[in-house]
């Protein structure tokens, strides 16, 4: 499970339920099958008729992609991975990349690879992995879309349900104690509104495409390895080529290292 959202989906839960008992508002009047049906099944509607079935139907995929960790791109092992590529390369030829690939589990790294072993150009390459990379990202807010659309539908929905909510009191207005029910009813369907809206879809949708920018970085580091192999650039060029898309952390990591493969080199050489 992701942690993060699953904590941040406590978190405003109870931020919510607090708040509403120390004003005083008992948790009961959240109860309101109306509000809920307003602006829950009235988002989905929106949802429906905002985006073709095609598109609705990756909604179970988003949400899973929302609540299940997905793995943490390692930056420093794929740099790692290609500095020691471009040093079998240079030693062993292009064509020999046919006894590494099958040990490789990325499909994207494997087809860049395999273009380079089938001898095409660097333009060629970068121009077929690139629009791979832009269908994906194209997908991807896609996916987004759905969730920021929901966010904006779902505060006006409240709106909506507080309207009708009021229109309900005016016709108590000889009974102050139901007029007074009818008018507390009326902004719960806002509550709910303006709650599903900037707590749960617009940052379902900021998440997915946290993650996207974050897949989208590490086919890019992928791109620049599989075309500086093609190219016969020196492993410590593609090292030092690859090493701007590290953090600060992550390349001292990595020039550690290097560091001691270097010294390790040297006892052996002596």
């Amino acid at each position: 499970m992701d942690k993060s959202t699953i904590i941040g989906i406590i978190l405003s839960i109870i931020a919510i339920s607090t708040g509403m008992v120390l004003k005083g508002v008992s948790l009961v009047a959240l109860i309101n099958p109306a509000a809920l049906l307003i602006i829950f099944l009235g988002t989905a509607a929106t949802v429906f008729i905002a985006f073709p079935m095609s598109t609705i139907k990756r909604l179970p995929a988003l949400m899973k992609i929302l609540f299940k960790e997905t793995k943490e791109h390692d930056f420093h092992n794929l740099i790692t991975l290609f500095t020691e590529l471009a040093d079998f390369t240079r030693k062993e030829g292009l064509l020999a990349l046919e006894q590494r690939i099958d040990e490789l589990d990325d499909p994207f790294l494997k087809s860049g690879l395999q273009l380079t072993i089938d001898g095409q150009t660097p333009e060629f390459i970068r121009d077929v992995l690139v629009e791979k990379v832009d269908a994906m990202e194209h997908r991807h807010q896609k996916g987004a879309a759905i969730f920021t659309q929901a966010g904006t539908y779902a505060p006006t929905l409240g709106v909506l349900g507080a309207v009708i909510g009021l229109i309900a009191a005016l016709g108590n207005m000889d009974d102050t104690e139901a007029l007074g029910h009818a008018i507390s009813a009326a902004f719960i369907a806002t509550l709910f509104g303006i709650f599903s809206g900037y707590v749960l879809w617009h940052p379902f949708a900021n998440k997915l495409k946290e993650k996207s920018k974050n897949e989208v970085q590490y086919k890019d580091v992928i791109i620049e390895g599989v075309l500086s192999i093609t190219e016969g650039e020196s492993p410590l060029v593609v090292k030092d080529k690859l090493s701007a898309y590290l953090s600060p952390s992550d390349l001292a990591k990595l020039n550690s290292e290097a560091d001691k493969e270097e010294t390790n080199e040297k006892e052996e050489t002596a």
